[in-house]
Order: C-alpha cells, then sequence, then structure tokens
C-alpha cells in the first residue's frame, strides 16, 4: 500500500472491519465470479483499478465511475453491474485499505494514486474474453438448468458428453445451481444395468 494515504482519491473510512458503502456516492461497480475474475485479470494486466475479492461468495468487484453509462447495458453472464438505481438503493461491502489476503473479504489489486477505477472499455473486454475462456461460448437463446428445470437466460454448460456426432449433448445450469453440479461418471452397460437393478429394489 502507499505510505502517504492522503494522496488517494478515496480511501475505505473504516480501518477495523468491512463496511457496507453504497454504490453510486463515490463509484458504481461490476462483479463477476472468482474463477471469471482470475482470467479477466491476467488479460487487463496494469490496466485494472483496484479490485475487492470476496472469498465468503466467491466474487470479485471492480471500482468504475459512475457517468459510465454504457456499463448499464452490458448483458454478460454472471456478469452484474452495481449502480444506484432510482427507487432502491444497492450497497457493496468494503473492507479496510490495508485488508490483504489473510482475510476473506480483501483488496485483492490495493487502493492506490494509479490504481483506483478501470476503465470500463478494457474491462468488458476482457470479461467477454475471459467468459468464453472460463465458460464456453454463450449458447443460443434460453436453456433449461438440469437442476429447477426453469428456463434461464444465462445458461452455463456444465457438461458435454461424448457423442459419435460431432456435438455431444450439453447439461447447462442456471448460475445459482451450476456451482452444485457434480460431474456425472460415464457408466459402462454392465454398470447401468446394475444400477437400474439397485433402483428397482428400493
Amino acid at each position: 500500500m502507499p505510505t502517504n494515504p492522503q494522496v488517494l482519491p478515496w480511501i475505505p473510512p473504516n480501518t477495523e472491519d468491512v463496511e457496507v458503502l453504497p454504490v453510486g456516492k463515490w463509484w458504481d461497480a461490476i462483479s463477476a465470479p472468482t474463477p471469471v475474475a482470475d482470467r479477466a485479470l491476467e488479460l487487463l494486466g496494469d490496466r485494472s483499478g483496484a479490485v475487492i475479492q470476496d472469498d465468503t461468495y466467491g466474487k470479485a468487484y471492480w471500482l468504475i465511475g459512475m457517468d459510465t453509462s454504457t456499463a448499464r447495458c452490458w448483458r454478460m453472464r454472471q456478469v452484474r453491474i452495481l449502480t444506484e438505481l432510482a427507487d432502491e438503493g444497492t450497497l457493496l461491502g468494503v473492507p479496510p485499505a490495508s485488508w490483504g489476503a489473510e482475510h476473506r473479504t480483501y483488496w485483492r489489486i490495493p487502493l492506490g494514486p494509479d490504481r483506483y477505477l478501470t476503465g470500463t472499455n478494457h474491462l468488458v473486454r476482457a470479461l467477454r474474453q475471459a467468459l468464453d475462456d472460463v465458460l464456453g461460448p454463450a449458447p443460443d437463446g434460453r436453456q433449461l438448468c438440469y437442476r429447477c428445470k426453469l428456463p434461464t437466460d444465462e445458461p452455463i454448460p456444465v457438461e458435454v458428453e461424448d457423442g459419435r456426432s460431432a456435438v455431444g449433448k450439453v447439461t447447462y445450469a442456471c448460475p445459482p445451481h451450476a456451482p452444485l453440479y457434480t460431474r456425472r461418471q460415464p457408466r459402462s452397460l454392465t454398470s447401468a444395468a446394475a444400477a437400474e437393478h439397485e433402483e428397482r429394489r428400493r
């Protein structure tokens, strides 16, 4: 961290614990799941501003300028824009400026005079590429979640079964259920028959 915090354009007011602060007062924010954020940070390099990591919920948050209206039009899987709404406030848990990885919520990229807000032009390109790299290309249209059996506008492919055709069967999940998916082991005809027999005995 910089030795002179007075030169920072903004600094968290609480020095003892995470504080819930209103989005839209000093900055807006963009969140992404940690695996996507990992890849986006690789792509951004030194173009990333400060980043809050929340290991409790598995998300990372970039701070962006409040006048970036184009960010509100983004539609990307599992990426959320946190901004002040006309009829309700939005809050973000912000750790003390000195907190590092020894805490569950911390500054993954610390605040600094030259590390504050992230430019949205660079960020959107990095996030789109990261989503393709981590989650694969976005499916066309809505898909049914394997767990809740409801259509989702943000389908996440959680398994692609090998088939004799060029394209195997794809299993999708909605964002809340994707982390709960356990890859099914391929079964031989013998194991499938045994499983069916076991099911009949129940």
